[in-house]
C-alpha cells in the first residue's frame, strides 16, 4: 500500500486509508473518517465525523466534509456521510451528515461533480453523476436523481426533490419538486420545458425524446388534476420508460413539497 502524506497534515489515530491516497498539506482527517483507494486530498482539506469517502475522489482545498450538521435540532447523535467513487469535490465545498430526522446519513452518489462553494445540507440523497455548478446550495433532505444539473447560485428548499436528468437554471430558488427531464428556472422557479439538451447528450433517442414532449404536454397543459392527467399519461405511454419515470416520481410525492409547474401559458415550453 503507497500512501503520500505531507509532513503538516494530521491524520487522527482511527482513520482508515486506502492503497494510494495521497493527503496534502495542511489537511485533517478524522479519527472515523475512511478514504478509498487513489482518493486525493489537495491540500487544506478537512474530513471529521463518520465519513466515507469512495475511491480516487478527488478533494480540494478548504473543502469541509463530514463536519455536525448545521441542524439546531442536532444533538450529537451518531450519524454519517457517505460519499461514492469518482467524486470531484472543488474548493471550499461543505457536506454534512445526517440528522436523527432524516435517518442520520447523507449518502451522495458515485460521479458526482460539486464546484467551488457548494453546500450540501443534512440527510441530503444525491444519485449518480449529480452535478452542482458554484455556490449552489441544497437545504436538508433535498433528494436529487441521477444526473441532475443545477447551475451556479441555485437554491433548492428543503424537502424538493429534484428528479434524474433534470436541469435548474442559474439563480433558480426550487421550492417545489422538479420533475425528471425536467427544467426549472426563475425565483421562484417554475418549470420551463424539458431537459432537451441534456437528453440529447445522455444519448436519448429522438424517437424517446419525441414522446417525452408529448406527456410533457399532456402533464401541463390539458384539463383536470394533475393526478387524473398522470393516470391519463400512464395509460397513453405503457412503454415508454422515461415517461413512466415521470409518472412514478409523481406518484411517489404528496410530501412535503408540491409539484413545480409552468407558468400560466408556457404549457408548451417542452
Amino acid at each position: 500500500m503507497s500512501l503520500r502524506i505531507h509532513r503538516s497534515a494530521v491524520v487522527e489515530d482511527g482513520a482508515r486509508l486506502g492503497a494510494d491516497v495521497e493527503i496534502g498539506p495542511f489537511c485533517h482527517v478524522g479519527p472515523q473518517v475512511q478514504l478509498g483507494d487513489g482518493a486525493r486530498l489537495v491540500s487544506h482539506v478537512s474530513l471529521a465525523g463518520d465519513t466515507r469517502i469512495g475511491e480516487r475522489a478527488r478533494i480540494f482545498p478548504f473543502a469541509a466534509i463530514g463536519h455536525p450538521p448545521q441542524d439546531l435540532k442536532y444533538r450529537g447523535e451518531p450519524n454519517r456521510l457517505v460519499v461514492g467513487e469518482d467524486c470531484l469535490i472543488r474548493e471550499g465545498v461543505t457536506i454534512n451528515p445526517g440528522t436523527a430526522g432524516g435517518g442520520a446519513e447523507t449518502i451522495v452518489g458515485p460521479r458526482c461533480v460539486f464546484l467551488a462553494n457548494a453546500h450540501v445540507a443534512h440527510d441530503c440523497r444525491l444519485g449518480e453523476g449529480v452535478i452542482l455548478s458554484n455556490n449552489v446550495m441544497l437545504a436538508g433532505h433535498v433528494e436529487i436523481g441521477d444526473f441532475a444539473i443545477l447551475s451556479g447560485g441555485a437554491a433548492a428548499h428543503q424537502f424538493v426533490r429534484i428528479g434524474a436528468h433534470a436541469f435548474i437554471g442559474g439563480l433558480a430558488g426550487v421550492e417545489h419538486d422538479v420533475i425528471p427531464f425536467g427544467m426549472a428556472l426563475g425565483n421562484r422557479a417554475s418549470l420551463a420545458g424539458l431537459n432537451v439538451v441534456g437528453l440529447k447528450r445522455r444519448g436519448f433517442s429522438h424517437e424517446a425524446i419525441h414522446e417525452l414532449r408529448r406527456a410533457f404536454k399532456m402533464l401541463f397543459g390539458a384539463k383536470g388534476t394533475l393526478k387524473e392527467r398522470a393516470s391519463d399519461v400512464a395509460e397513453a405511454f405503457p412503454n415508454q420508460e422515461a415517461v413512466q419515470q415521470i409518472v412514478t416520481f409523481l406518484r411517489e410525492g404528496g410530501g412535503d413539497r408540491a409539484v413545480c409547474v409552468p407558468r400560466p401559458g408556457k404549457e408548451e415550453g417542452a
